[in-house]
């Protein structure tokens, strides 16, 4: 079963959240696959946020040529919402990790 938006992200953020701590979740001794790991919850993560964005765009023009529900435009355009939400906050810690790294003294 493929994971919701939700969950990929959730996946996400307590991935980036362990590795800030110092504490990256299932250790393994592949770190190559671990890295892979990351890369691929990103990467399903901005997939899901495009596919959520897609059918918002989808459900607006259906919506404006009256024939979609007016509820589930509302209900597709917030989760849209939300999801471009997540995605900034999530770019916006990521960039301020890469200061923080640059700012250590070597």
């Amino acid at each position: 079963m493929p994971m919701t938006a939700a969950q990929n992200i959730t996946k996400v953020l307590n991935a980036y959240n362990e590795a800030a701590k110092g504490r990256p979740q299932g250790i393994e001794s592949d770190k190559s696959t671990k890295g892979n790991e990351f890369a691929d919850l990103v990467k399903g993560a901005i997939s899901e946020a495009k596919k959520i964005g897609e059918h918002s765009e989808q459900l607006s023009i259906a919506g404006i040529a009256g024939r979609a529900d007016i509820g589930q435009v509302v209900a597709a355009v917030a989760e849209a919402e939300v999801v471009i939400q997540t995605v900034v906050a999530i770019r916006d810690k990521v960039i301020d990790a890469y200061k923080q790294i640059i700012r250590m003294p070597m």
